[in-house]
């Protein structure tokens, strides 16, 4: 059993930064992907970010390309989403995700869930 809890939301202006933190607990998360979703009132969640367990390949959103980065610390179990150049589009709850697989953008293919973090940009 793998639990996530994140952290790092909150209120920012737009252009601005915020860096979320995913704290995972169990022995098998170096061998886990790690995705972070989010979602906006009235929306489906969406994929943002995912990093692979081997090499730390990432892959991101087209929407968050070049201004987003996931990181991870397998050895403090932690996964990282440094967002740099905040839009208000960017409004939404972000949670963290570990697959047993690959980091797919499919929420399906997910298999643990944190309780997400609320980020707002404003305009």
């Amino acid at each position: 059993q793998v639990q996530l809890v994140e952290s790092g939301g909150g209120l920012v202006q737009a252009g601005g930064s915020l860096r979320l933190s995913c704290a995972a607990s169990g022995r098998t998360f170096s061998t886990l992907a790690m995705g972070w979703f989010r979602q906006a009132p009235g929306k489906e969640r969406e994929f943002v970010a995912g990093i692979a367990w081997r090499f730390a390949a990432t892959y991101y959103a087209d929407s968050v390309k070049g201004r987003f980065t996931i990181s991870r610390e397998n050895a403090k179990n932690m996964v990282y989403l440094q967002m740099n150049s905040l839009k208000p589009e960017d409004t939404a709850v972000y949670y963290c995700a570990a697959s047993r697989s690959i980091p797919t953008p499919s929420r399906e293919q997910y298999d643990y869930w944190g309780q997400g973090t609320q980020v707002t940009v404003s305009s």
